[in-house]
């Protein structure tokens, strides 16, 4: 099948990236853009782990304010040079994360920052809603594991749904940002306010 420029550009609209890498995952895929869209994908996983132990200690601390100034993040997400950290695609990386802090809450970033001591009670909890559900004991744990792993799919940033694009999680996309820029990405950290969380009511 031809590759046509048109397939090229409707590629790189959809993935952001250059016209060659575009080119030849289409030539790879025969014309299929899915199939180009996978292979792109899977190229940009690799690249993404293989920068992944570099240093990235530039970056920025960006702010985001939900409208009605009642809700709001700070988050810090670092990069390896000063000149990658005021590039639109890493400023719109970090923004975005920041909206889906705004709007999800986790807890962490990484499922190895959830308290110890929380998981512990949340894993109690399900062990009393299996044997509720008069479940075998033989089965209980594994159960409870299966709950736990969806506990971490809905309070790990990383592990969530990514909400501009739900079909991908959060690491989807910092994989599919650090492919495109070519640079480590790292979310260092963030905190989010919400107006009167902590006061007595």
């Amino acid at each position: 099948m031809q590759i046509t420029a048109t397939l090229v550009k409707d590629l790189r609209d959809r993935t952001g990236l250059g016209m060659m890498e575009c080119k030849n995952a289409l030539v790879e895929s025969d014309g299929d853009i899915e199939k180009a869209i996978e292979i792109l994908r899977k190229k940009g996983i690799a690249k993404a782990e293989k920068k992944a132990d570099r240093s990235a200690h530039e970056g920025a601390i960006i702010s985001y304010i939900h409208p009605g100034n009642k809700l709001g993040v700070l988050l810090e997400v670092n990069c390896e040079t000063d000149f990658v950290a005021v590039t639109n695609d890493f400023l719109t990386f970090a923004k975005d994360i920041a909206m889906h802090i705004a709007a999800t809450n986790p807890l962490s970033i990484r499922r190895e920052d959830i308290d110890p001591t929380l998981l512990e009670r949340e894993k109690e909890i399900y062990r009393a809603q299996v044997r509720e559900q008069k479940k075998p004991e033989n089965i209980i744990e594994r159960i409870v594991e299966g709950k736990v792993d969806k506990f971490y799919q809905e309070n790990c940033l990383l592990e969530q749904p990514f909400v501009k694009d739900p079909q991908s999680t959060v690491k989807d996309y910092l994989t599919a940002t650090i492919a495109k820029i070519g640079e480590n990405i790292n979310i260092a950290r963030f905190v989010r306010f919400q107006l009167g969380e902590n006061l007595q009511k």
